[in-house]
C-alpha cells in the first residue's frame, strides 16, 4: 500500500481582532477548526480554499497570502494532514444558505478564546495558525505554482 498525506486547505481570517472558526461535529464531539476541508480532485489550492470557506461559512472569501504549510500526524489515528493556510478576507454572508454537513455554525472568536478552548481544537494546527498570523507570518501567493 502506498502511503500518502492528506491534502487539505484552510481559511484564516481575523475581522476586528476576531477569528472565523466553525464548530463543527466529529467523530470525537464537537469541535472547533478553521474554514477547511480537503483538496478535491481538479482545482488548485486557491479554488478549493474559497469553496471550503463557502461551504463552511457561508461568506465568500478571497485569499491574500499564504500563511504557511502545516504537516501534522494524528497522535491516535494513521492520518497525516498536509494543510495550506491561507490569509484572506471574506464578504458577501449569506445566512440561508445551508452550510456543509456537519458544521453547526461559523462562530467569531478572539486569540485569547480560542486559547482557552484548545481541549476542542480539531487540531493543533488551529492554534499554531493563529499564532503564526499574529506573529505577521506570510508569503505571497505566488509562492505555491499550480503547473
Amino acid at each position: 500500500m502506498i502511503w500518502k498525506p492528506n491534502t487539505t486547505v484552510a481559511a484564516i481570517v481575523e475581522q476586528g481582532g476576531k477569528f472565523l472558526l466553525v464548530e463543527e461535529e466529529t467523530a470525537d464531539g464537537v469541535r472547533l477548526n478553521q474554514p477547511a476541508g480537503h483538496l478535491e480532485d481538479g482545482e488548485t489550492l486557491l479554488q478549493a480554499v474559497v469553496r471550503e470557506a463557502n461551504e463552511e461559512t457561508a461568506y465568500q472569501f478571497t485569499p491574500e497570502a499564504l500563511l504557511g504549510v502545516y504537516h501534522w500526524r494524528h497522535p491516535s489515528k494513521e492520518i497525516t494532514y498536509l494543510r495550506f493556510a491561507y490569509i484572506g478576507t471574506v464578504s458577501h454572508h449569506n445566512p440561508l444558505q445551508k452550510l456543509d454537513d456537519g458544521i453547526i455554525r461559523a462562530i467569531w472568536m478572539t486569540a485569547d478564546e480560542v486559547r482557552a478552548n484548545q481541549a476542542i481544537l480539531r487540531s493543533p494546527q488551529v492554534l499554531t495558525c493563529i499564532e503564526h498570523y499574529l506573529a505577521g507570518q506570510q508569503f505571497p501567493l505566488t509562492v505555491v505554482t499550480h503547473l
